[in-house]
């Protein structure tokens, strides 16, 4: 029976040459002749019964069936590059997670020494952006996800309610005397663009139809917001789950005291393929995160 998997040479030809868009540097960067490439990704196109590229007296360019096959595939060499690195170093149980940028930030990294403690047979790679991992390139285990979920045929787990309020450093909320939620209307505000809930929401909760028009500073980043708040430039509506480590060590706090000022939301999500499960490295860092998350709460 003809085999499913073409030659790894091929492979590995092919997205050199893809990447490059010229025969020639391709060879250069696998060593090989130009005339090996050219043999190596005809006898791909052969094996697929695709064209992959269109060839010029000049210049290559990818036909849309090699774009999409490059797409399927690059993901897939880079993982057998990873694994084949870690086998070399003899690194074993890998764990690779991928994070908001706030997330990993303030609330992951502070704590990583505590799961190390506790798995230390687990190798954790943690990246951090603000796009969501494809889990198609096989690269990431894990996925925490900021936002409203709308992602099918994952497994979605929100990761705790949270509180959004408004917090600013103690100096700043003495030094403007704010004592009801119409006071917030005449100092600087700090606007979290990204943040699930927005001042208009807040102020729409406390029944104040006045909302500022103009905001002291705009950030796409609650690292950015809470700092800009540490720093007395204003008053920021942000998470206390997120924002622990500053309220923690008092260089913020709520600006009220009550809990009806809060907003509670779902808005950090464990995310993941169904069968990601099964490896006992993202078993045990998702019930690490579930009990550190109850342990923090109890604190």
């Amino acid at each position: 029976m003809r085999s499913s998997l073409p030659p790894l040479s091929c492979l590995v030809a092919f997205e050199a040459a893809a990447r490059r868009l010229n025969f020639a540097a391709a060879a250069n960067d696998l060593n090989l002749t130009p005339s090996a490439i050219s043999h190596q990704i005809a006898k791909l196109e052969e094996f697929l019964a695709v064209r992959l590229f269109e060839r010029t007296a000049r210049n290559v360019e990818l036909t849309d069936a090699g774009e999409n096959y490059l797409k399927r595939i690059g993901g897939a060499l880079a993982t057998i590059s990873a694994a084949t690195d870690n086998a070399r170093k003899g690194v074993r149980n890998t764990l690779h997670v991928h994070a908001t940028p706030s997330f990993a930030s303030l609330w992951l990294m502070p704590r990583l020494k505590d799961f190390a403690e506790a798995h230390p047979g687990i190798s954790l790679s943690l990246s951090s952006s603000v796009q969501h991992s494809d889990f198609s390139n096989g690269l990431v285990d894990i996925d925490i996800r900021y936002g409203t979920p709308n992602w099918p045929q994952l497994r979605v787990e929100a990761i705790t309610e949270e509180k959004i309020t408004p917090l600013a450093s103690p100096e700043f909320i003495k030094r403007h005397g704010i004592q009801t939620p119409d006071d917030l209307l005449q100092v600087p505000l700090i606007q979290s663009t990204v943040s699930v809930v927005q001042w208009s929401q807040w102020f729409a909760s406390r029944d104040i139809g006045n909302n500022p028009n103009v905001f002291a500073f705009k950030f796409d980043r609650a690292f950015m917001t809470l700092d800009a708040a540490v720093q007395g430039l204003g008053v920021a509506l942000e998470s206390t789950f997120i924002a622990e480590p500053q309220l923690h060590q008092k260089r913020l706090q709520p600006v009220f005291k009550s809990p009806t000022y809060s907003l509670p939301v779902r808005a950090h999500f464990l995310v993941c393929p169904t069968h990601h499960i099964q490896r006992h490295e993202v078993g045990n860092f998702i019930h690490w995160l579930r009990e550190r998350v109850k342990t923090d709460k109890s604190m």
